[in-house]
């Protein structure tokens, strides 16, 4: 992890210690709230293979493995969709396109699908095709100003929208609620919400008051050394019910 790739923050150095134990509390407070968690064994010469969102996304009917944009991590998607293929059936997007998990942000049967360095057009066309059968609506947003769109906005229930405003093209998400980052805190719009809570990074103290404000029940969560790799909550796993299909 010490080694992972970096776009849009400067290079700390991590504790790899510190960090597997604030790996270990986010995934005790994902049981907590009634997941199940399956931790895949360690890839130790894959850096950034904690991210496990980027390789795949999961949606009730099936699972899509993905070409992710970033060369060096393209060896993380095997294993991954080795664990995946026991829960559900298998599609995928080849190059040229590429597409990553981080990407893409489900709200009912529309899945936003940000438009990145990380995330081609030709990889969204790809995701569109395939997901064709299965109703869902597709919607590219242009992302200027962070890594993936998740980074700039994700959904805490109720018709609403965490969001820096400022790095991705707002407009295709008309009809949502809002809730901004505080302007001290551009980093604080990935959360997890899992259960009734908002899982939230510690660090950003405004803009969780913000939230608990709207009346969402917010659980803090140390990540400070997951974030020296440009971590957010959602990128550290994938959510299903694997009652589907």
């Amino acid at each position: 992890m010490v080694n992972c790739e970096l776009s849009f923050i400067d290079r700390e150095p991590i504790d790899l210690a510190t960090a597997q134990e604030q790996h270990h509390s986010y995934e005790s407070l994902l049981r907590k709230l009634g997941a199940r968690v399956i931790s895949l064994p360690a890839e130790p010469d894959l850096p950034d293979s904690m991210f496990v969102e980027d390789p795949a996304i999961v949606l009730d009917e099936l699972a899509v493995i993905l070409p992710l944009g970033t060369k060096t991590r393209r060896r993380e998607a095997p294993s991954l969709a080795q664990a995946l293929a026991k829960f559900r059936k298998l599609e995928s997007v080849s190059l040229p396109g590429t597409l990553e998990g981080g990407d893409v942000l489900g709200i009912g049967r529309k899945l936003f699908v940000g438009l990145t360095k990380r995330s081609n057009a030709e990889g969204i066309r790809q995701l569109a095709a395939v997901l064709a059968p299965y109703n869902y609506k597709i919607i590219a947003v242009p992302v200027t100003g962070c890594l993936h769109l998740k980074s700039a906005v994700t959904y805490l229930g109720r018709d609403t929208l965490l969001a820096n405003r400022s790095w991705f093209d707002a407009a295709p998400f008309v009809g949502h609620d809002w809730i901004d980052v505080d302007p001290a805190e551009t980093h604080a719009a990935n959360a997890l919400a899992l259960a009734g809570t908002v899982i939230f990074p510690a660090s950003f103290p405004r803009t969780r008051a913000s939230i608990e404000a709207r009346g969402f029940h917010v659980t803090p969560l140390d990540i400070s050394e997951l974030q020296k790799a440009e971590s957010g909550l959602t990128c550290s796993s994938l959510l299903f019910d694997a009652r589907h299909p």
